[in-house]
C-alpha cells in the first residue's frame, strides 16, 4: 500500500510567476478527494505535483511505500488518444508494464465501450474518449488515480456516465484525488475537499462540512460565487 502520501512545503513557479506556494497535503485511503477552487489557483498544478509529472522548485512528496510511480495514474481532462483502436489504446499501457493485456477488454467493457472495439479512438465523442482513458487507467489496477477535471468539456448526460464510472473506481478501493470546478460533482462525488486559492491549501474537510459548515471564510464565499481573490 502507497498511502497515506504527505506532500510537504511545496512550491512551484514557471516564467517568474509563484503557482504553487507552500503547500502541505496528506491523502489517506478512503473515498474520493476533490480538490476544488477558482480559476488559476494552482489545482491542476498541485496534482501534476504529486502525481510526479512536475518537479516541485521546494518541497517534497512523500509516500509510504517506494515505486509509487508504478501503482498510480492520472487521466487529463483532454485525454491524448493514439492512433489506433479503442482495443488498441486499452491495451498499450498494459503491455509497456508487463500486465495481460486482456484486462483492457474487460475494462472496456465495464466503461460500455466493448461494443467499439475495433473504432479507431480518436473517431469517439469527448465523452466516450474519456471514458476510454478511465479504462485505460482503470486496467492498470492502481492504488491512486488522478483526475485533472476530466468532465470539464463534456455535456450533462456524458458527464454523469463519466462520474458513474468515477464512483465504479473508487468503490473498488482505488484512492481517487480529481480536480473539479463544479461545485455540485464535488457534492456527488466527494467524501473529502481540498479548497485551493491562490496557490495555497485554504480549507481540508470532510465533504458534508465543506458544504454545510464551510471552514474557513474563505470556504463560505467561494461556496456563494463572491469573487473575493
Amino acid at each position: 500500500m502507497i498511502l497515506p502520501m504527505v506532500a510537504e512545503g511545496l512550491r512551484f513557479s514557471a516564467g517568474g510567476v509563484e503557482i504553487i506556494r507552500g503547500i502541505d497535503l496528506e491523502l489517506r485511503a478512503g473515498g474520493p478527494t476533490l480538490v476544488v477552487g477558482p480559476n488559476g489557483a494552482g489545482k491542476s498544478v498541485l496534482l501534476r505535483l504529486l502525481h510526479g509529472l512536475l518537479a516541485p522548485g521546494a518541497g517534497v512528496v512523500r509516500w509510504a511505500a517506494g515505486d509509487a510511480a508504478r501503482r498510480q495514474a492520472m487521466v487529463f481532462q483532454r485525454p491524448v488518444m493514439l492512433r489506433r483502436s479503442v482495443l488498441a489504446n486499452a491495451e498499450y499501457p498494459l503491455k509497456l508494464a508487463g500486465i495481460d493485456p486482456a484486462r483492457a477488454m474487460a475494462a472496456l467493457e465495464r466503461v460500455g465501450l466493448a461494443a467499439l472495439a475495433g473504432r479507431p479512438a480518436r473517431k469517439l465523442s469527448g465523452g466516450e474518449q474519456q471514458r476510454l482513458a478511465l479504462a485505460r487507467a482503470w486496467a492498470m489496477g492502481p492504488e491512486v488515480l488522478f483526475l485533472d477535471e476530466p468532465t470539464a468539456s463534456l455535456d450533462p448526460a456524458a458527464t454523469r456516465q463519466v462520474e458513474a464510472i468515477i464512483a465504479a473506481i473508487a468503490a473498488q478501493g482505488t484512492k481517487v484525488v480529481m480536480t473539479s470546478h463544479d461545485l455540485g460533482q464535488a457534492r456527488r462525488l466527494a467524501e473529502e475537499v481540498v479548497l485551493v486559492i491562490a496557490g495555497r491549501v485554504n480549507a481540508i474537510s470532510p465533504a458534508p462540512d465543506f458544504f454545510e459548515r464551510p471552514p474557513t471564510g474563505e470556504a463560505a464565499a467561494f461556496l456563494r460565487g463572491d469573487l473575493l481573490w
